[in-house]
């Protein structure tokens, strides 16, 4: 499908809580750049319970829905069709309603992260680091499959997140180690860090950054910089932020569920920019 300006349509970013979501300045940014009038996007606090019924209930004007944490895994069993991506990790975070009524759920966080590197000069690194061991890590480890060549070691706080990582390693075929998270400062001296934790979780590593940092991947954007983040660039090693990977999965989403080629990345990473300047 292609999109039309005069088309009457509607999207919506799904979580709980999702007051904090920047989703609606980013598409709202892309529908304007692109010219698409009729094309409105909101914000519905939505819990896991209160999903199949306001799913059920959209009409055909409907065309997606970003989803968000607690709903990720939730919406899988609403869908009739799920990407391999997707599936990977058994995350979705985003469903496309098709002409013919079909939901379609994918996932654009991994190869969002993909291409946050990408635009940041990373293409591939012999071996990388985890922070954390939550949902976003195993996208973090998905998205690692296709740049990191050799072992990713993931540094966690209990046995459970460990066993979990390693089977996601098993299942996406990345070779995994785990580590416990009181040695997590040895991480930052591989090639490739990703952070995946919570605000203020990594604040304790900051001191340890090396003189000689290489490329962190920080998955927070607000407060940013995080701790460990400027102490990074102050050491002049190359940081890519959490709006980094919010503005390219959002480009993916907005080419998927209005049709067009190509999502205007620029405006969209200036929107989100002048929205969390002015929080």
């Amino acid at each position: 499908m292609t999109a039309r300006a005069t088309d009457t349509r509607r999207a919506a970013v799904l979580g709980s809580p999702i007051d904090h979501s920047l989703s609606p300045v980013l598409h709202r940014a892309a529908y304007e750049e692109l010219g698409l009038t009729h094309w409105s996007y909101d914000r519905f606090d939505i819990d896991e319970a209160a999903l199949p019924g306001f799913v059920a209930d959209l009409g055909p004007e409907w065309a997606g829905l970003s989803l968000t944490m607690p709903l990720k895994r939730a919406v899988i069993p609403l869908l009739d069709e799920v990407s391999e991506t997707a599936s990977s990790v058994g995350a979705v975070n985003t469903l496309v309603f098709t002409e013919d009524g079909r939901r379609v759920g994918d996932n654009t966080d991994i190869p969002g992260m993909v291409a946050a590197l990408r635009e940041h000069g990373i293409e591939q690194v012999d071996s990388a680091a985890i922070l954390g061991a939550g949902a976003t890590a195993s996208s973090a480890l998905a998205a690692l499959a296709r740049v990191c060549a050799g072992e990713v070691v993931v540094y966690v706080r209990s046995e459970a997140r460990a066993a979990e990582m390693r089977q996601w390693g098993e299942r996406l075929d990345v070779e995994v180690r785990t580590e416990d998270w009181a040695d997590a400062a040895d991480a930052l001296h591989r090639p490739l860090v990703i952070a995946t934790t919570p605000a203020g979780t990594t604040d304790a590593l900051a001191a340890a950054v090396p003189e000689r940092p290489t490329t962190l991947f920080d998955v927070l954007y607000e407060p940013w910089p995080t701790e460990l983040a400027a102490r990074w660039s102050m050491f002049g090693g190359a940081v890519v932020s959490g709006l980094d990977l919010l503005v390219h999965q959002a480009v993916l989403q907005v080419e998927q569920m209005t049709g067009c080629a190509r999502a205007p990345l620029a405006a969209m990473r200036k929107a989100g920019e002048r929205a969390l300047a002015a929080r």
